[in-house]
């Protein structure tokens, strides 16, 4: 049935959606929603026409021919059932593509940030010390330069240090 052929579909996706969400996953999702607005429309006036036949009274129309009408009429609700729910898993599989895509751009920014804030202070003691002012005492010192880069070593490790602590790295 292509309701199951649909559904087996849709649980591949979903599958492949939760281990490694990819753009193709995305257009795929698309392209599974579009089918299902396709076979909606497809199957909503065949519901409204079994309806009407069911109601219609005609001497073509037998009793037994009426309880297979609404056997069909039955059907036609479960399809439409069966694609509405498809509909709301796809549209939740977007959400889920957008929620995962979001995480992990949030875990980029976090290292970025993290970088960014460790670099800030090395980078104003460098800015600082490369400004060639011929009156700082540390430059005529000869342990001046080994002792500015210890301690920016020591800022930057502290940095990171805390970082690690907290959880941020």
């Amino acid at each position: 049935m292509i309701l199951e052929h649909f559904g087996e579909e849709i649980e591949n996706l979903e599958e492949g959606l939760i281990i490694q969400p990819r753009p193709e996953t995305l257009k795929a999702v698309q392209k599974y929603k579009r089918d299902m607005i396709t076979l909606r429309k497809s199957v909503w006036p065949l519901r409204e026409l079994i309806n009407g036949l069911q109601r219609v009274e005609s001497d073509l129309i037998k009793e037994t021919t009426r309880i297979y009408l609404r056997d069909i009429y039955d059907h036609t609700i479960q399809v439409i059932d069966s694609v509405e729910d498809f509909r709301d898993i796809l549209s939740s599989m977007v959400d889920i593509y957008l929620s995962s895509i979001s995480y992990r751009m949030n875990d980029v920014m976090k290292v970025l940030t993290v970088i960014a804030t460790i670099f800030i202070p090395l980078t104003f003691i460098a800015g600082v010390y490369g400004m060639n002012f011929e009156y700082m005492p540390e430059l005529k010192w000869r342990w001046g330069y080994p002792a500015i880069m210890l301690t920016m070593s020591l800022i930057g490790v502290s940095m990171f240090a805390y970082f690690k602590k907290r959880r941020w790295v």
